[in-house]
């Protein structure tokens, strides 16, 4: 069975240098055999030997909202799908994603959720077997405004969508970059710069960090993010 990581590249936010680094850091880090693919409607600047799906852009959808798109089941792939975000660092190997709890849908445990005792995913690091779970591409483009109006993001469509046969990654292996390897009062706000004098803690089984919110990997002035988001 094939093997995939899968990221989503659209609109101007990120640019193709976080395509290409997260390229970088999954080939330091995945020994298993697999194809990293982009899904975007700009393939400027992006590495050559990265295989790149067309993304049709709409009007009405925005931001985190195209993330539905990856369950399409008409992009052409067969197998495993890890999908990653882009403003992640992997810094460990993570062959264990493509392992761990086969055919289960697996993802992050919300961040937020688990700081307040709630049920939640956060859809940075997911994995899924391809051409399963495609109710939650159909029915968002069924009535796309009617869920972005009556949701905050994509996860909460996720969450929503797929309700059983699902699993959470343990949680030390994915972890919140400024809320669980980090203090956010260690963080000192420089113009759009982010200074962090200490070293993230790191425990033996941690081997990706999620960016979310601020800072991105790129505003972070510290040796450990330098040293491995590149």
């Amino acid at each position: 069975m094939k093997n995939y990581v899968l990221c989503l590249k659209h609109g101007t936010k990120y640019s193709s240098e976080y395509v290409n680094i997260l390229f970088n850091m999954t080939k330091k880090h995945l020994t298993v055999d697999y194809e990293f693919v982009c899904l975007t409607e700009n393939s400027q600047g992006l590495d050559p030997n990265i295989r790149v799906l067309p993304l049709n852009l709409s009007e009405n959808i925005e931001g985190w909202w195209y993330k539905p798109m990856v369950f399409n089941p008409e992009l052409g792939l067969e197998g495993i799908v890890l999908f990653l975000d882009l403003d992640i660092v992997i810094f460990e190997n993570i062959d264990r994603l493509f392992t761990y709890k086969p055919n289960k849908f697996c993802i992050i445990k919300d961040y937020h959720a688990k700081r307040t005792g709630k049920k939640g995913m956060n859809s940075s690091c997911f994995r899924f077997d391809y051409n399963t779970n495609s109710q939650v591409y159909y029915n968002f483009i069924e009535k796309p405004n009617e869920i972005m109006n009556s949701m905050h993001g994509d996860q909460d469509w996720i969450q929503k969508s797929i309700q059983s046969n699902y699993e959470y990654w343990p949680d030390k292996w994915v972890k919140s970059f400024k809320w669980e390897m980090h203090n956010e009062k260690e963080f000192v706000k420089n113009g759009n710069r982010c200074v962090i004098k200490s070293n993230p803690k790191i425990e033996p089984e941690n081997c990706i960090a999620v960016f979310h919110g601020y800072p991105k990997p790129d505003q972070v002035d510290q040796k450990w993010c330098k040293e491995n988001w590149r």
